[in-house]
């Protein structure tokens, strides 16, 4: 084959087909825990809908579903697993001047 024939040939490469992460008996509801809870990041953010592999009207099920439980209280709105280090603030006495009465 000559180099003109040759560009136009698809390569033939294999892909792994992912699984969706929805399956067609899931139901998108905020009771459903263990399904909103793959959805959102360690601060607590929504995944957007290309990180997820959802289509468009699975994300926004998702979406209400999480603000949803967000007012119920089922999830934070924040997620502060992380404990902040407290940096100790100690009281300058040095830079105090107190009285001797």
């Amino acid at each position: 084959m000559d180099k003109s024939k040759r560009s136009f040939l698809k390569s033939k490469r294999s892909f792994r087909r992912r699984l969706p992460p929805i399956q067609s008996g899931d139901r998108i509801d905020y009771r459903n825990m263990s399904l909103i809870s793959r959805f959102i990041s360690e601060q607590g953010k929504i995944l957007s809908r290309r990180m997820n592999r959802l289509t468009l009207k699975q994300q926004r099920l998702i979406t209400i579903a999480i603000k949803q439980a967000r007012i119920l209280s089922l999830l934070p709105f924040l997620n502060n697993e992380k404990q902040f280090e407290r940096i100790e603030s100690t009281t300058r006495t040095t830079g105090l001047r107190t009285r001797n009465t």
